[in-house]
């Protein structure tokens, strides 16, 4: 038997569920964010802390003489305090120095202090500082603690190395005494410093056996190790960023390369297809077929109040790529020409919050209004050629609604909607109302293809209380006679007396 049309809950109920998994990215991504900006704010604290720590040590020490060291040297500090002695201070170095080093021998004080000032020496505070920053911004990866321990195992490994170059059996065993003697004294160490005993117990035999084995090949080890962790760093930072959670689900998938073109047709009562025809499922940009849904949103705002209110003048400034644009237009003018400056205007007065809460609840395409990325243009450019993208199937999805009237927007926003649109009667007597949309095709790198372009024509046709929405999308060849939009257009026309006539 013939199927009944459905009821307002379960048309509602249908709209709910073609807002819901866009909607659940979108919460996913926005949690995403609120999880990073508050480990972030955390991990930043800590280091805070760090420094705030470090400097109060050294406000609280004294200022000893740079005996020991060659000059120039940064200034050195002796506190009383259970602590390695340790470099810090990327921009001002100094080195603190525990008041318990003196129970050492000589020939060990002056060994360790050799070690912290080849830190110095060798820039490692600048190379922990970029250790550091990786890590802070990417504090939920894992894999960037583990290979900034490996740089700063790589940085002690370095140093013992240039300290202990060349000197005898009997130094090399005083180093090691002094690296355990240490490792027994000290309570810990700030991840902002480079300290002699910064080596954690579970990893200090490993240590102790190389500082005993000279030679080329723990240099070796230590440049490889640092070469490696260095390496690390970058390839995980990158990694990090390509696979960030909160971004991952707005990449594009890349736009088809071979001309295509795609048909559907859709019962709006039932929301059975009527006819889908060639390459339905790519999103491309929307052009001037958004044009739709932006007209609502200015009714449904108040900001448009009839068909030819408000009638805005053009200025010097606005887009003008058609000569019909270079005059003052009102809603009825403005989609009968595909006005771009007149839907700018629109855009701007809902502002980029109402704008995206509309966009949001239309379930409208991938609802990406970020625009092109770094010019923070998505209230003015998001839906041409840039980054919102729709697909045939998702504009007859969005047309149904708007047929069926279960958008968030009132009565007024869907009939003065309908009266601004374009539309022709059909010899057959089906009422059509339809826009275009025309717009350059992509090339593989995402750069507008200045040989090929994308034909848009969608709408909606009416006879006898029934409707049926439609979307025709065409990729070819430009052409200078006609736009793609306009080409669609025609061929869609050609074809609807048939199609409509047999239903």
């Amino acid at each position: 038997g013939p199927t009944a049309p459905p009821s307002a809950a379960g048309t509602a109920a249908a709209g709910a569920a073609q807002l819901q998994p866009a909607s659940w990215l979108t919460r996913a991504a926005q949690a995403w964010l609120l999880a990073y900006l508050l480990g972030l704010g955390y991990t930043v604290f800590q280091l805070l802390q760090a420094r705030r720590m470090l400097n109060g040590l050294a406000a609280s020490g004294s200022r000893v003489p740079a005996a020991m060291a060659a000059a120039p040297a940064p200034a050195m500090i002796e506190v009383d305090a259970p602590i390695s002695p340790m470099l810090f201070g990327l921009l001002k170095p100094r080195l603190l120095l525990p008041r318990h080093l003196r129970s050492f021998d000589a020939a060990q004080q002056q060994l360790i202090v050799e070690h912290e000032l080849t830190h110095w020496r060798r820039r490692d505070l600048q190379w922990m500082s970029v250790g550091i920053l990786l890590q802070t911004l990417l504090w939920f990866n894992p894999f960037m603690r583990l290979l900034r321990g490996s740089l700063s195992w790589a940085q002690e490994l370095g140093c013992d190395r240039d300290v202990l170059r060349g000197r005898p059996p009997a130094q090399r065993k005083a180093y090691a005494a002094a690296l355990v003697a240490q490792l027994r004294l000290q309570h810990g160490t700030p991840k902002t410093a480079l300290a002699f005993g910064g080596v954690c117990a579970s990893t200090l035999a490993s240590r102790i056996a190389l500082i005993r084995e000279p030679g080329r090949e723990q240099g070796r080890r230590a440049r490889g190790a640092r070469l490696l962790a260095l390496a690390g760093l970058a390839c995980v930072f990158a990694a990090s960023l390509a696979f960030q959670p909160a971004l991952a689900w707005r990449i594009a998938p890349a736009a088809s390369q071979t001309p295509f073109v795609c048909t559907v047709l859709m019962d709006a009562a039932s929301g059975r297809e009527l006819a889908r025809e060639g390459h339905c499922e790519e999103r491309v940009t929307p052009a001037s077929t958004f044009n739709i849904p932006v007209a609502l949103m200015g009714y449904d705002s108040g900001f448009l109040r009839s068909e030819h209110a408000p009638v805005l003048p053009f200025k010097g400034g606005y887009p003008a790529y058609i000569p019909s644009w270079r005059a003052a237009t009102d809603p009825s003018s403005w989609l009968q020409n595909s006005v771009l400056w007149y839907a700018q205007q629109v855009t701007a007065q809902l502002g980029a919050r109402r704008f995206q809460d509309y966009v949001a609840r239309f379930g409208y395409g991938n609802q990406d209004l970020s625009g092109d990325p770094g010019k923070a243009n998505g209230l003015s450019q998001s839906w041409v050629g840039s980054s919102l993208r729709i697909s045939p199937l998702e504009q007859v999805a969005f047309l149904r609604q708007l047929a069926n009237r279960t958008l968030p927007v009132s009565e007024q926003a869907y009939a003065l909607t309908e009266r601004i649109m374009p539309r022709q009667v059909l010899e057959n007597g089906w009422e059509v109302f339809g826009k275009t949309g025309t717009a350059s095709a992509l090339l593989p790198d995402g750069a507008d293809d200045p040989a090929r372009q994308y034909g848009w024509y969608v709408g909606w046709a009416k006879k006898e209380g029934r409707t049926v929405v439609f979307a025709r999308l065409a990729m070819d060849t430009k052409q200078p006679e006609a736009m793609g939009g306009a080409r669609s257009r025609e061929a869609m026309l050609r074809e609807l007396p048939a199609r409509l006539g047999a239903l």
